[in-house]
C-alpha cells in the first residue's frame, strides 16, 4: 500500500512539472473515488492528498485512540472528511460482504469517462481474473501501463512454522506449514509462474508493465521506464 501510495503521488508531481493533466481513480470491487483530469499545481496537489490520505489504513487508524471533537477541529479539512469516510466505510463494511478487486470494472469505467486519449497508470497487485479483455479494449483507446506491486516476501516464505492466513478479500482462512520445503517450492513456483504469465500476457496485448518491488526504492524502476519510452519515441 504505501509503496503504491508513494508511486501515485510521484506520478501527480511529474505531471505537474510537465503541465499535464492528472486525475485519479480509487477502486475495489467498485470505484470508490474518481477525480477527473485537469492541469494545474492545486488540483494535483488535491490527488496527492487523495491518495495519501486513502493510502492510510483502517487497521493504523483503528489503533490509534479515536480522536475527540477538540482533536478533530485542529485536523486540516481533507484529514477530517477522510475520517469521516472511514467511520461511514467500517459501518458499511460491517454489513456488507467483502468484494474482490475489479481491474476489469475499473477498466469499463474509464473507457467511459475519458472521451480523449490518455497514459492510464495502473497500479495493482493484478491478483484478478478475467479483467484482460477490458484491460486489451482500454488499451485500444488509451495509453495503458500496468505496474505490478510485489512484496519479495510473497515470492518466498520464511520459516515460520504453523501459519494460521486469510485471505484479505474474500475471508477463506487456511492453515499451512512454512517449514515444509515441499510447499515453500509450491509457494515459489506458483508465484514465479504467476509474474510470468502476466508479462506474456502484457507483452502479447501491448501493454507496458512495470513492477515495483515495495521493499525497494519505487522512483528507479519508475525512471528506467520513462527512459525507455524516451528511447522508443526517438526511434
Amino acid at each position: 500500500r504505501q509503496a503504491a501510495v508513494e508511486l501515485s503521488a510521484l506520478l501527480a508531481f511529474s505531471a505537474i512539472h510537465n503541465d499535464d493533466k492528472v486525475g485519479l481513480l480509487l477502486f475495489h470491487g467498485d470505484v470508490e473515488a474518481y477525480i477527473p483530469p485537469r492541469k494545474g499545481q492545486r488540483h494535483a496537489l488535491r490527488v496527492v492528498r487523495e491518495v495519501l490520505a486513502r493510502g492510510l489504513s483502517e487497521t493504523q487508524l483503528a489503533a490509534e485512540p479515536t480522536p475527540t471533537k477538540a482533536d478533530r477541529a485542529r485536523l486540516p479539512g481533507f484529514l477530517r472528511r477522510q475520517l469521516e469516510r472511514l467511520r461511514i466505510s467500517r459501518k458499511i463494511a460491517r454489513n456488507n460482504p467483502r468484494r474482490a478487486t475489479n481491474i476489469g470494472g475499473a477498466m469499463e469505467f474509464c473507457r467511459r469517462v475519458l472521451p480523449r486519449r490518455a497514459v492510464l497508470f495502473l497500479i495493482s497487485d493484478f491478483l484478478d481474473a478475467g479483467y484482460l479483455p477490458a484491460l486489451r479494449g482500454a488499451n485500444r483507446r488509451h495509453d495503458v501501463v500496468s505496474v505490478l506491486v510485489t512484496d519479495e516476501r510473497e515470492q518466498a516464505l520464511t520459516d515460520t512454522g504453523l501459519l494460521a492466513i486469510e485471505d484479505a478479500e474474500t475471508g477463506e482462512q487456511r492453515l499451512i506449514d512454512t517449514s515444509s520445503a515441499a510447499f515453500q517450492k509450491a509457494q515459489q513456483d506458483a508465484a514465479a509462474r504467476r509474474i510470468k504469465l502476466l508479462e506474456a500476457e502484457m507483452r502479447s496485448s501491448g501493454i507496458d508493465l512495470v513492477r515495483i518491488d515495495a521493499t525497494r526504492p519505487v522512483i528507479d524502476p519508475l525512471l528506467q521506464f520513462f527512459r525507455m519510452r524516451a528511447r522508443r519515441k526517438r526511434r
